[in-house]
C-alpha cells in the first residue's frame, strides 16, 4: 500500500511539475480555480505518511523505555466548510495504521529476561476523528499557504482492551480511545483542476492510554505513571 501511494504521488508530481512551476511562478500567472474556495461546502481526499511515538511519565527515576518508531500510512476524506473568508471548519475522518516497539531496559526485571521479555510491539490501527479550523493567508497568485489547528479522537481497533490476558502472557493492551490537540500547516496550490495541499502537523495525545497488568508489581507496566500518543502526519489532500 505505501508503495503505491508514492509511485502514485510521483507520478502526479513529475507529469505536473513544469506546468505548476510555469503558473505558479511566471511573472503573471494564469489564476487557476479562482472561484473555487468560495464555495460553501466542498469535500476531497488524503493519503500520507505518519511517524507515532510514546511521551512517557514514571512514578520513579529510573531508565527510559525506548520507542522505536516506524513510518505508517494514512488515507481518509475531508469535507470543509467555510465560515469566513480566511477560516474554514474541516472534517477528516481517516485510517492510520502504524507501528511501535518498545524496548524495556534490563533493570525492570528481577530476573535475567528473555529477548521476548524485554521487546513490546504495540501495533495500531487507527480510526481518527480530528476537527480542525483552518487559518488562510491571502492567495497569492496559485498559491495559499495556511495554519492548522483543532482537537480529534482516535479508535484503535489493535488495542487489545478486551483481552484480559496481559503482559505476562506476551499481550500488551491500551485503551481504545484517546483525546487529542493538532496543530500544523500547509499550502493550497492551485492547479487547473485540482487543488494539491501538501501539510505537516504534530499530534499530541491528552489521556493515558496504558491499561495496566494485573500485578502491579509488572515490569512492564508497574513504573509506568503515564503513556501519551505524539505522532507527526505528513498529508496530500486533493480537492
Amino acid at each position: 500500500m505505501r508503495k503505491i501511494i508514492i509511485i502514485l504521488l510521483l507520478a502526479i508530481v513529475t507529469k505536473g511539475q513544469a506546468q505548476i512551476a510555469n503558473r505558479l511562478f511566471s511573472k503573471d500567472p494564469i489564476i487557476n480555480l479562482e472561484n473555487f474556495q468560495k464555495q460553501r461546502l466542498h469535500f476531497g481526499f488524503y493519503l500520507g505518511f505518519n511517524s507515532y511515538d510514546f511521551k512517557m511519565d514514571y512514578k520513579t527515576v529510573s531508565e527510559d523505555i525506548q520507542v522505536k518508531k516506524s513510518n505508517g500510512f494514512n488515507v481518509g476524506l475531508v469535507a470543509d466548510l467555510k465560515l469566513h473568508e480566511y477560516i474554514r471548519l474541516r472534517f477528516e475522518p481517516g485510517l492510520y495504521y502504524t507501528k511501535r516497539d518498545l524496548y524495556y531496559p534490563l533493570s525492570y526485571f528481577p530476573t535475567t529476561p528473555t529477548r521476548s521479555d524485554v521487546i513490546r510491539e504495540v501495533n495500531s490501527t487507527n480510526l481518527h476523528f480530528p476537527l480542525l479550523l483552518k487559518f488562510s493567508a491571502l492567495r497569492t497568485g496559485n498559491v495559499r499557504p495556511y495554519l492548522l489547528g483543532g482537537v480529534s479522537a482516535t479508535l484503535n481497533l489493535s488495542s487489545n482492551s478486551k483481552v484480559i490476558d496481559d503482559n505476562s502472557e506476551d499481550i500488551f493492551r491500551v485503551k481504545p480511545w484517546t483525546t487529542n490537540y493538532e496543530l500544523g500547516f500547509g499550502i493550497d496550490i492551485f492547479s487547473e483542476y485540482f487543488i494539491f495541499s501538501p501539510s505537516i502537523r504534530g499530534v499530541f495525545g491528552l489521556n493515558d492510554e496504558l491499561i495496566r497488568d494485573n500485578d502491579a508489581n509488572s515490569p512492564w507496566t508497574g513504573n509506568i505513571e503515564s503513556m501519551k500518543t505524539r505522532a507527526v502526519f505528513i498529508n496530500f489532500t486533493f480537492h
